[in-house]
């Protein structure tokens, strides 16, 4: 059995899909932090068969859980504030995600100005489903 010690304050992302705990590092821009990660991949799991974990020391102010929410919004947020779980934070579809993904659209004026910040909404929740907040080029999970 693999042991990680335990955080006395930080925050534990659980029930990732596993192999998709490196998207969430860079996305979440963990790799830039000055702060103890530690990345779990395929874990057991009775729910999952096989997940990610990532557990992130202190930041907890930092991270923008937005883009979470558009990776993986089944991910759990676990809150640790001296050794105990304080808040689980379920996780939802952001109506708004800046930077994250990019328009494929030639046309776009984001595509001409390049220091123009890639924002999309979202247009269809059932669908997963954005749309670039300039030219309302699609995009789909």
């Amino acid at each position: 059995m693999l042991n990680i010690s335990g955080l006395k304050e930080g925050i534990v992302l659980d029930h990732i899909q596993a192999g998709k705990s490196l998207d969430i590092y860079y996305h979440l821009g963990l790799d830039k932090l000055e702060c103890q990660v530690a990345i779990i991949k395929n874990a057991k799991s009775s729910k999952m068969g096989r997940k990610d974990i990532i557990k992130i020391e202190g930041a907890l102010d930092t991270l923008d859980l937005k883009v979470l929410g558009y990776i993986d919004h089944n991910i759990t947020v676990n809150i640790i504030k001296d050794d105990q779980i304080v808040e689980k934070k379920t996780l939802k579809l952001p109506k708004k995600i800046t930077n994250v993904i990019h328009c494929k659209n030639p046309r776009c004026i984001t595509s001409i100005e390049q220091e123009l910040p890639h924002v999309f909404y979202l247009s269809d929740a059932a669908a997963e489903t954005y749309r670039c907040l300039y030219c309302e080029e699609k995009y789909g999970k």
